[in-house]
């Protein structure tokens, strides 16, 4: 039997305690962090204040202000009291206009029934948007649900979804159009129809997966759009600073355009890092955000 000497076991016991309290430490702090990105982190809203030189841009729209929210995803972890408050965090801001850009719900774990009772809650609590207008389009969790019935649940609630539709804003005598592509995962976008066919004024079309902007780029009326709105990346949940978000956070068509501003020439794009979560009902260096825009001539 080999023997331990005293310097041995007076050696080894230290060995121990430190690997117990890294391991204790360890611990602590990935509990730490699941709280912090849990409970505060993903309820923390960031109002991110962003400006877009749009070309010939009618007098009327100079200093125009709209607020975007997007990927809501009411009910799987997002909870009532939350999406409450961003409608009151909104309505303070006074914008003349809200645009929500899709994924009312979620298609997970929950059961259809149950996530499109939620978008009727979804629709009940963005009817108290107190803005002059407000529209959205389907996210791609909302056309694999059923994207007939979160249409309705929106538009009951005083919310128009546009799906390969377009509508005029108007301020002041003049307008802008804006559009709503079908979601490009689950639908049929058709880019042509989101658009008069002789736009005399900006186009911003809304179009819930970012990437998707490459092919508004290569299209024959691709010229013609001034601004892109989108969302369903949640900026990837779960970020370390400094760092794009991990690849296997990231969704189909939201790999590329991650988050915040991007220019084509004379045509931009805006990704919105939404207000839910999936997956897991986590934030970290990444909150929700809600978008508000002031437009300016270039």
């Amino acid at each position: 039997m080999p023997v331990v000497s005293p310097a041995s076991r007076s050696q080894s016991a230290p060995t121990r305690h430190t690997r117990r309290n890294f391991l204790l430490g360890s611990a602590a702090a990935a509990a730490g962090v699941a709280l912090y990105s849990g409970e505060f982190a993903r309820h923390h809203i960031d109002v991110t204040q962003r400006t877009f030189a749009i070309r010939n841009l009618p007098p009327a729209f100079n200093g125009f202000r709209f607020v975007q929210i997007s990927d809501i995803h009411l009910e799987e972890f997002t909870e009532e009291f939350f999406l409450t408050q961003v409608v009151k965090r909104v309505n303070a801001l006074a914008p003349d206009l809200v645009l929500i850009t899709g994924d009312y719900v979620t298609n997970g774990i929950q059961s259809t029934r149950v996530s499109l009772a939620a978008a009727g809650r979804c629709g009940a609590l963005l009817n108290a948007l107190d803005c002059p207008q407000r529209f959205g389009i389907l996210g791609n969790h909302d056309a694999v649900l059923d994207p007939f019935v979160v249409r309705d649940h929106l538009q009951n609630n005083g919310i128009p979804l546009l799906v390969n539709q377009f509508t005029r804003i108007e301020r002041g005598g003049q307008h802008l159009w804006l559009g709503g592509l079908d979601d490009i995962l689950s639908g049929h976008p058709n880019l042509d129809l989101v658009m008069p066919p002789s736009p005399d004024a900006p186009v911003i079309v809304m179009a819930h997966e970012p990437d998707y902007v490459d092919a508004i780029v290569k299209h024959p009326r691709g010229k013609l759009v001034d601004l892109v709105l989108s969302g369903h990346t949640h900026g990837g949940q779960i970020r370390l600073p400094g760092l794009r978000p991990f690849k296997a956070a990231l969704p189909t068509m939201g790999e590329i355009y991650t988050e915040g501003h991007y220019n084509f020439g004379p045509m931009q794009l805006y990704v919105n890092r939404g207000l839910g979560t999936v997956g897991l009902p986590f934030r970290l260096n990444c909150p929700p955000e809600i978008t508000v825009a002031t437009l300016r001539p270039a």
